[in-house]
């Protein structure tokens, strides 16, 4: 059964966007184990400077390094990561397996994440050209590995 472990900097606080991961984690029962852990964003000011962002990022990547468990294969998500289609993710994910017990998945805050956790892990995932909201990664992200899932379990797959 595979493992499931998602870092996430900040908290979810739109209720549809908890609903949805809470639906998501329902289906996913059964299927894999999964886990949340959220980390509190920094504090910063309306309008902060570069050096308040860096700053911010640094302390963050502290706290997200902390909470990632030993031997877990690391996925970071940011914008200039790889890109895969559904069935080729899965394939990724299959064959790490094959030495992770476990996948770590982390989501920075608005501003990102800092050099030291991307350079920490072992892929670097990039979910779309598109720009969206902070909040919808988590949902965005769980309906990824439900379709991972899916499709490694042999289920069908839809486009």
């Amino acid at each position: 059964m595979y493992s499931f472990h998602i870092i996430t900097v900040g908290a979810l606080k739109e209720p549809a966007h908890r609903e949805l991961v809470a639906e998501y984690t329902k289906r996913l029962t059964g299927t894999c184990k999964i886990k949340r852990t959220e980390i509190p964003a920094a504090r910063l000011p309306s309008d902060p400077s570069v050096s308040e962002i860096r700053s911010a990022l640094a302390a963050e990547a502290k706290e997200i390094l902390r909470a990632v468990p030993r031997g877990a294969h690391k996925i970071a998500l940011c914008v200039e990561g790889c890109r895969f289609d559904s069935p080729a993710f899965a394939e990724y994910i299959r064959r790490a397996s094959e030495t992770a017990s476990e996948f770590v998945f982390i989501i920075g805050s608005s501003y990102g994440l800092d050099g030291s956790v991307k350079d920490a892990c072992d892929l670097r995932l990039s979910v779309s050209d598109f720009t969206f909201p902070h909040a919808m990664m988590q949902p965005i992200l769980y309906e990824i590995i439900y379709r991972t899932c899916s499709i490694i379990g042999g289920g069908k797959y839809h486009k």
